[in-house]
């Protein structure tokens, strides 16, 4: 397949789907002042309201993945893109939470695949030497999507309303789902493919997987939970940022991603090429979160700006689990990994959306609806609390005095 029809049947259609479900993922960061205004929802209901796409988002993981290798990409995701559409137009038109909720959930599920059905195309289509390449680019597009929940999406709120914002994003779901259908190969894999739950118990038992999730696990729901909303109210109301400026340091934020995306990329390559083991990278990659997270517990309203920005551009260390998998996993639980990864990875962003709106709601808020800084810091505070125990795990044998991190047979060993 030349570069050129590689781009235009493979990368742009998947890519493009990428992109919408991340602008959809984060989209609610944007709108929250208009929701909470307009529904009169508390901040435990507005995480709710957020987070229960990551939650349908989980469950979907599983059997999409399965029917990825029955039917391949694009015969599996252009349908599930039209259950987005059906989705976006029932949020435009929702009036109660409850409806809100439904449509949210059915969000989730229409675009659960949009990312594994990205890698698996590429899979099928690229050669494996551009993979690399091809998933940095992948990625980059997804955080052109969440840099465009941010200050475009708040332009055009001005003269859309939320509910027009929706409709829009309903026509973007069906230009994805048609140029998925009209374009990319709709070639099926292997429909024989067998949906084994022993595959699933394989993974869970390899030691390399253990170890990606001791690390990396609890640090990457954080960054996902707190990007798609708390990040933005944590700069409202504990920063007291007007609205205007709040979308715009969103922007710079979520515009970081890309950048992050691209250096995570590049030092992976340098780590591989000097036979650095990805795992101690991605640990460095871990304290640096940690610390920026600790920053956030100050009170120093100045550097809120700055530490917005450093949570996005540091938090893409911890999507270098996909990577560290890919290339420690035996080849036939590659795909499982993956999947089984992703549903970890949504339900804990589930818990962490929702669990911070029930943290923040203990205090009240004020006359204008803004919470206090003291309750953004018991958040904090407690995700700070839940992420330590990984790292100080993996670094115990080395604080201890012993040789080396890990094991010869570990991922912190260079194969």
């Amino acid at each position: 397949m030349s570069d050129r029809h590689l781009f235009g049947m493979v990368f742009l259609p998947f890519a493009f789907g990428h992109f919408l479900q991340c602008l959809m993922r984060n989209v609610n960061a944007t709108l929250a002042p208009q929701l909470l205004a307009a529904l009169a929802l508390s901040p435990d209901q507005l995480g709710l309201l957020t987070s229960i796409y990551f939650l349908s988002f989980a469950l979907v993981q599983l059997p999409v993945g399965m029917a990825l290798d029955r039917w391949g990409p694009a015969r599996v995701q252009w349908p599930l893109l039209l259950l987005a559409v059906l989705a976006a137009l029932g949020f435009a038109g929702g009036q109660q939470l409850s409806q809100l909720l439904a449509a949210r959930a059915l969000l989730g599920f229409g675009l659960g695949g949009c990312f594994m059905a990205a890698l698996k195309a590429f899979s099928l289509w690229v050669e494996p030497a551009r993979l690399p390449a091809m998933q940095g680019y992948l990625v980059a597009a997804g955080g052109v999507g969440a840099a465009a929940a941010t200050l475009p999406v708040h332009w055009l709120m001005a003269y859309l309303g939320w509910r027009g914002v929706f409709i829009g994003l309903a026509l973007l779901a069906l230009a994805a789902a048609l140029l998925l259908r009209w374009c990319a190969p709709q070639v099926a894999v292997n429909r024989a493919a067998p949906a084994s739950s022993a595959a699933l118990r394989l993974v869970l038992q390899d030691a390399s997987f253990r170890q990606v999730l001791q690390l990396l696990l609890v640090p990457h729901m954080v960054y996902f939970g707190v990007q798609g909303l708390w990040l933005g109210r944590w700069l409202s109301d504990a920063g007291h940022y007007p609205e205007a400026q709040v979308g715009y340091l969103l922007y710079l934020s979520m515009a970081a991603i890309i950048l992050g995306a691209i250096a995570v990329g590049q030092l992976t390559q340098w780590a591989a090429r000097r036979g650095v083991a990805m795992l101690r990278i991605a640990a460095c990659g871990v304290a640096l979160f940690l610390l920026v997270q600790l920053a956030m517990l100050w009170r120093w309203t100045p550097a809120y700006p700055v530490l917005a920005v450093l949570f996005t551009l540091s938090g893409t260390a911890t999507g270098m689990d996909y990577t560290i998998l890919a290339q420690n996993m035996p080849p036939g639980l590659n795909a499982r990994a993956v999947t089984l990864l992703n549903l970890l990875i949504f339900l804990g962003a589930f818990a962490v959306q929702a669990g911070f709106g029930l943290v923040v709601a203990l205090w009240p808020s004020d006359a204008q609806q803004h919470l206090p800084a003291l309750a953004y810091q018991a958040a904090f505070g407690l995700l700070i609390a839940l992420q330590l125990p990984g790292l100080l795990r993996y670094l115990w044998p080395a604080l201890s005095g012993r040789m080396g991190l890990r094991p010869a047979t570990s991922l912190s060993t260079p194969r």
